[in-house]
């Protein structure tokens, strides 16, 4: 594992780059929004290809935050009705920076600050923390949030984070990295194989945000019990069959026919977020559909809905949550 300054922002703070490698994966990730910048993986010929989404420069990632490429996401990620929610009989206003809801944080969420860094598990991965202040962005409660990336025995990914606070709050955190198994420069990632344990999703209404019902899959385009290919057209979260668990436990597949690779994830979460990238703007290096993001997480707008998982912290709690990347080819 080593650490390099990776850039500087405007403001002068500097940015660094820790670089993971184990059982033939290597991944970067940066102090500046807890940004997974690349995942090098090789093919069954053994040809090393980048297979996240992620910009060479910091500038890059200054001039196109809104797709979040690799980003932690937080406070709460996904969209929250309205740009609020109520909690203990209190309505709390947030930013709305998407259409009329609140979207993955605000206007300056968990992805666009600089975190503080130390090595973590023995050397073998790194630990990224902030104070999130009382007020942030809208969100009640100091909160206190460290997220782990380490690389396993096997070069699995995992991503572990976990939260405290001194007053009541919600917190959803995820990760949003793009990935093209094929590879980052390979153009579209659409026709990748996708399996989901879900019999269930959450429909939506017009701006994103879910009708309260669970839907079934079965007969839909949505259903992924079965590994097939995925096209154009996804922004769905799913109700994992597993529900909120303690461990990680694997939920979801992807996989490039082509080249061999093939992405497990697991998690403790309760959802899937499957997003095929097809509102990528011109002026990005990555076409609509250039990377499949997998994002694990609690339901879009749980603040809202009591009769989805709860997404409250309070003092004296604490928030944990694991997600693990592994790669196979």
């Amino acid at each position: 594992m080593r650490s390099e300054l990776f850039g500087t922002l405007p403001d002068g703070s500097p940015v660094h780059r820790w670089t993971l490698e184990r059982a033939g994966v290597r991944a970067r990730v940066l102090t500046y929004g807890g940004i997974v910048q690349s995942v090098d993986v090789p093919d069954r010929s053994g040809r090393v290809a980048p297979v996240a989404l992620g910009f060479q420069d910091l500038g890059g990632y200054l001039a196109h935050p809104g797709p979040y490429f690799g980003a932690l996401v937080g406070r709460y990620a996904n969209r929250v009705a309205g740009g609020s929610f109520s909690l203990d009989g209190r309505t709390y206003r947030l930013a709305r920076n998407n259409g009329p809801n609140a979207l993955h944080g605000g206007e300056r969420g968990f992805d666009q600050h600089v975190w503080d860094a130390e090595p973590a598990d023995g050397g073998l991965g790194v630990r990224l923390s902030r104070i999130s202040p009382d007020g942030e962005e809208g969100y009640p409660g100091r909160l206190a949030v460290s997220v782990t990336y380490t690389l396993d025995e096997s070069g699995a990914l995992r991503i572990a984070y976990e939260a405290t606070t001194d007053a009541p709050t919600v917190v959803n955190l995820t990760n949003h990295t793009y990935w093209n198994l094929a590879g980052a420069a390979a153009g579209t990632a659409l026709g990748h194989e996708v399996r989901i344990a879900a019999a269930r999703f959450t429909p939506v209404d017009g701006t994103g945000i879910p009708t309260g019902e669970y839907a079934e899959v079965a007969g839909t385009r949505c259903d992924f019990r079965a590994a097939r290919a995925a096209g154009p057209g996804f922004d769905h979260n799913y109700v994992l069959d597993k529900g909120v668990t303690p461990d990680p436990v694997e939920v979801a597949e992807l996989r490039d026919p082509a080249s061999g690779r093939t992405l497990t994830v697991s998690t403790t979460e309760p959802g899937l977020q499957l997003y095929t990238a097809d509102h990528f703007a011109p002026d990005l290096p990555f076409a609509p559909g250039a990377g499949i993001a997998l994002e694990t997480q609690h339901f879009p707008d749980s603040p809202n809905r009591p009769e989805f998982p709860g997404t409250e912290l309070r003092p004296g709690g604490a928030y944990r949550s694991e997600t693990v990347y592994g790669f196979s080819w």
